[in-house]
């Protein structure tokens, strides 16, 4: 079961982390530094506890890193914001999400960070929610110390 919940996460995170923008210079310098997740929510579903505490990120210079227990995932993040919404799209590199692309949301409060991916990569949440049927990823990271 751990193993399904590792592909699910390394495909969404993979995908929703971009490279930085010039549009949003404070969230690229903020938003580097290592990540755990606190809570997340699969196509309507939350992942158990156990299954978090599996999961870290890492974020630098335009570059993600996502460890599900020992399961890495690598790739390129870019930001963007528009006058509505703070976008992120993540870029696999290395790993299972080699080539793929997902596109994603964000909202970074000081020590908080929340991201909501769309993992079949088709079109970008408008909103922060994960519902049943379809494969938005929503998980709220909390940075954690250097």
């Amino acid at each position: 079961m751990m193993k399904n919940y590792w592909l699910l996460f390394v495909l969404m995170v993979g995908a929703a982390l971009p490279t930085f923008a010039a549009e949003t210079p404070a969230d690229a310098q903020a938003i580097q530094g290592k990540w755990r997740p606190t809570s997340a929510v699969l196509a309507g579903q939350p992942l158990p506890e156990a299954v978090l505490k599996s999961i870290s990120l890492k974020l630098a210079q335009g570059k993600y890193e996502v460890f599900v227990g020992e399961h890495p995932d690598r790739g390129a993040y870019t930001l963007a914001a528009t006058a509505t919404a703070k976008l992120i799209t993540v870029t696999g590199t290395e790993g299972p999400n080699h080539g793929k692309t997902f596109p994603a949301i964000y909202d970074l409060n000081k020590d908080t960070l929340r991201i909501c991916y769309d993992l079949s990569g088709a079109k970008r949440p408008t909103e922060f929610k994960s519902v049943a049927g379809t494969k938005l990823y929503l998980v709220t990271y909390q940075r954690q110390p250097e």
